[in-house]
């Protein structure tokens, strides 16, 4: 890494990308990381899945329709973009990139297939994979959302095992045993990078070049 490098990791944010296989709880820990870490930016995606009962457009997910999707891929207005079981996820390019010019961090809670196409773009990202206790505990909890078909339950569960199995794709690896838990893993992941050698360099940098 050359001395450019290090000075644009010091002026840019931390994408922190955050995804795991359907059902591990990347919602319900990304909403309580949020409460421990107001100052993280999340990165609201958009969707083509119908919208559960609780959630609010804008807020969980701007929704959808296909055509309208498309039309932003069309566009190159995602950052990524993944057909899951049928419907389609991605993460608006724009805001991201404003965020992190500001020199604020940002979260993705995404798919695994998003997840690896964000790393091809952006591989300086920090990847964290939200990974089950075990496959038991991630059927029982995809099986209590009350939500899905039992066909559907079955697809999910084979495309997590394959997702699992790019857990080394990733940088980091926490199980979501319990949130407040995890939680407080994420916390320390973020922290460690933001005290990286890399980026705290050009800070002193810029300080010894206004002396």
């Amino acid at each position: 890494m050359n001395k450019n490098d290090t000075e644009f990791l010091y002026d840019k944010g931390l994408l922190v990308v955050l995804s795991g296989p359907s059902g591990v709880g990347k919602g319900t820990v990304c909403a309580a990381l949020r409460q421990i870490m107001p100052e993280l930016i999340y990165s609201v995606s958009a969707t083509t899945r119908a919208m559960r009962q609780g959630e609010q457009e804008g807020v969980n997910y701007f929704f959808k329709t296909k055509e309208e999707f498309k039309r932003m891929i069309e566009n190159d207005q995602l950052l990524e973009w993944a057909e899951y079981v049928g419907n389609y996820y991605g993460t608006p390019r724009d805001f991201v990139d404003q965020q992190l010019d500001e020199g604020k961090d940002v979260i993705l809670e995404i798919e695994v297939q998003g997840a690896l196409q964000v790393k091809e773009k952006f591989p300086q990202g920090i990847f964290i994979f939200l990974a089950p206790p075990d496959l038991a505990e991630l059927r029982s909890r995809i099986v209590g959302r009350g939500t899905e078909t039992e066909e559907t339950i079955n697809s999910r569960m084979s495309v997590a095992k394959e997702e699992i199995e790019l857990m080394d794709k990733y940088n980091y690896v926490v199980v979501n045993d319990e949130v407040e838990k995890a939680c407080h893993r994420i916390q320390a992941i973020v922290l460690a990078e933001h005290l990286k050698k890399d980026r705290q360099i050009a800070k002193y940098r810029k300080w010894l070049k206004e002396v």
